[in-house]
């Protein structure tokens, strides 16, 4: 590990030390082997002048929720350094009076809850602390003989401490475990199973030391050869198996959730581990992940739902065995699976969530590995585990998390979404919570969508090939589909039909009507799995009021109202609805561009203008509109309606 500190950006802190604090914190937090998802914590301790005008040392540690990698200066919460330190001399403290107590001391009450460590970093008698769980030296401690392997690698002037939960406990045992020692002769503190701390007045310094902390240990482990496993790509992954077990572990979550698929040549070597399930089974990297892990991943066979059967019992039991009372179960779904010869499964009710799964599942598989290979991976035992997943201030940070978008955990399709209407509806699925894959044979579709929610595929809809590859993909990445909005379509020139060009005709066919039908077909399979199943398709007030020249569009419009109906009547009983929306002047769309919109004008005899406002209501429609009728339709207030032909179209007098 290097150091990545840059004395021209250090230099712009000047003496800020808030600055600078926040400078080192984003470069602890960029490195994923040091931190990831709000873990680890910094402080600095800084003296103010208060409001009668008398000085008091103020520490600023990071506040509960922010993530060192993007933390501001905002993100640092301000307490009084004479109540922390009296705290720590306190013989006993609950969790709940520790975080009251903080807050009171707090100088800026608009500030964040300051760090469950406020204590311990308030004790440690430097400017700067940084703590960390990096993996490597987690993963050492994570070994037989953890602690001689420590004192090996660091010498005497490294302070070991047992683990201990974090918070209160934690500080009032480094407080014993310090009291009369030389902090100079310390190069840090290593917290068995748990962390880092190094400390120092300079930023840089202390900074650096964390980085030379962890290099020694990496070090060591390259010594041990204690590498990854090496694997190879993984061919095909079984799409349908995958929403198979997404809506399995659905039901035991008790909400539609995510599935994410890791293929990776390394985690498809992890998963063909003799061991797998033993060493998995005994725990996770660092106890904070168990929050968002659980304490282990289930592993899978082709007899999955008794797999997942027995991770649910095992899970209860673990509960029944060292809860405490006034504990309510959680749900006992498992965050992560091994999928045998393909990889491992995320499960999650977002994309972040998923992505975040990920991230920790893959660092814990590379510490079991390299633990592995140091003798065992040996992590914390259940009983410490079990307090902290249960610990009541962890509980907290899920709670924070807000309450659940309507169509968060569920999966969308919607074709022609590089603009338009397309376009509109995946930013109102993204709105209400949905993820979603979005196909349009515009390149430009990969780069459309930047957000995680959306996956941009270029694909030709008249394609089955390109259809199947494009909806395995949406699969891998998300796990399944719940919803389709058939949306990708062509407005042909406007041709009369003695003088109709036959291509022109099959292509609107080809496009307009079959692409649709051929669509429906290929996610059938994964709809029939899917959570409140339903497909709405974009048709045209043509379909009711066809125009003079729109031949091959009207009929290809008509074909797919009639396509949409049958497949209401066929797919009822599985409890897949289809609805379909007929849009007219809806001009903010590919469809209608100047050459194609004079010429519709023209053989109404209007201008441009008045053509666009030539309906009942005298208003525009738009894509966001048409959009919002979509999402209603796929959701809640049309869960007992199929079959419907609902229009859009400002009131037209001929449908009308």
């Amino acid at each position: 590990m290097k150091s990545i500190w840059k004395a021209e950006e250090a230099k712009k802190c000047k003496s800020d030390l808030l600055k600078l604090r926040v400078y080192t914190s984003r470069l602890l937090g960029s490195n994923e082997d040091l931190v990831m998802h709000g873990g680890g914590n910094t402080s600095v301790k800084i003296k103010e002048t208060n409001l009668f005008g008398e000085e008091e040392e103020i520490l600023y540690v990071k506040g509960s929720g922010w993530d060192l990698g993007t933390i501001e200066a905002a993100g640092f919460a301000p307490v009084k350094m004479s109540t922390l330190l009296k705290m720590a001399e306190l013989k006993a403290m609950s969790d709940m009076e520790m975080v009251k107590y903080q807050r009171m001391a707090m100088t800026d009450p608009g500030a964040p809850n300051p760090s469950v460590e406020a204590v311990l970093h308030a004790i440690i008698p430097y400017t700067f602390v940084d703590h960390t769980h990096a993996d490597a030296v987690v993963t050492v401690t994570n070994s037989p003989g953890g602690k001689e392997r420590i004192e090996e690698i660091y010498g005497k002037k490294m302070m070991i401490i047992p683990y201990v939960m974090p918070g209160f406990v934690l500080a009032k045992k480094i407080n014993q475990m310090t009291k009369g020692i030389d902090w100079d002769q310390l190069d840090g503190l290593i917290l068995m199973n748990h962390g880092v701390f190094t400390f120092d007045n300079d930023a840089k310094a202390s900074y650096e030391k964390m980085i030379k902390i962890v290099s020694k240990a990496e070090n060591y482990l390259s010594t041990k050869k204690a590498y990854l496993p090496k694997g190879s790509a993984v061919g095909k992954v079984n799409t349908l198996q995958v929403a198979e077990i997404r809506r399995e572990v659905a039901k035991i979550w008790g909400k539609p959730i995510l599935a994410r698929v890791d293929n990776s040549p390394t985690s498809n070597a992890f998963s063909k581990l003799s061991s797998v399930k033993k060493i998995t089974n005994r725990g996770p990297l660092t106890p904070d992940h168990i929050i968002r892990t659980k304490r282990n991943p289930v592993v899978l066979s082709d007899q999955f739902q008794k797999d997942l059967q027995k991770y649910v019992e095992d899970y209860k039991a673990y509960f029944k065995q060292y809860k405490q009372p006034g504990q309510t179960l959680l749900d006992p779904a498992p965050r992560w699976a091994i999928l045998p010869k393909t990889g491992s499964l995320y499960f999650g009710p977002t994309a972040k969530h998923t992505a975040i799964i990920n991230d920790l599942a893959i660092h814990t598989k590379k510490a079991i590995s390299q633990a592995e290979k140091l003798g065992g991976w040996s992590p914390l035992g259940k009983a410490d585990l079990f307090e902290m997943e249960y610990w009541s201030l962890e509980q907290a940070k899920l709670k924070k998390g807000g309450s659940s978008k309507p169509m968060e955990g569920r999966i969308a399709l919607v074709t022609g979404a590089a603009s338009g209407i397309g376009k509109a509806c995946v930013e109102s699925l993204v709105k209400a919570g949905a993820v979603v894959g979005a196909l349009d044979i515009d390149p430009s579709i990969r780069k459309t969508f930047p957000q995680p929610e959306v996956l941009g595929i270029q694909c030709d809809v008249t394609k089955g090939k390109d259809l199947q590859g494009a909806i395995e993909e949406i699969v891998t990445k998300f796990g399944g589909l719940d919803m389709l909005i058939s949306c990708a379509g062509i407005f042909p020139k406007s041709a009369r039909i003695e003088a109709m060009d036959d291509k022109v005709w099959q292509k609107s066919l080809d496009i307009n009507v079959s692409s649709h039908q051929k669509l429906l077909q290929l996610c059938l399979p994964y709809l029939k799995l899917g959570f409140d199943p339903s497909v709405v398709f974009i048709g045209s007030k043509n379909v009711a009021a066809p125009g003079p020249g729109a031949a091959a569009y009207s009929v290809a419009k008509a074909g797919l109202a009639q396509l949409a109906r049958v497949a209401a009547l066929e797919l009822g009983e599985l409890g897949i609805r289809i609805n379909t929306i007929h849009p007219n002047a809806v001009y903010d769309t590919a469809i209608w561009t100047d050459e194609v919109l004079k010429a519709r004008a023209k053989n109404y005899g209007l201008s441009v203008k008045a053509y666009k406002t030539n309906n009942v209501l005298k208003q525009e429609v738009t894509s966001n509109d048409v959009a919002e009728l979509a999402i209603t339709m796929l959701g809640k207030t049309f869960s007992k309606i199929t079959g419907a032909q609902v229009p859009i179209d400002g009131g037209n007098d001929r449908v009308i």
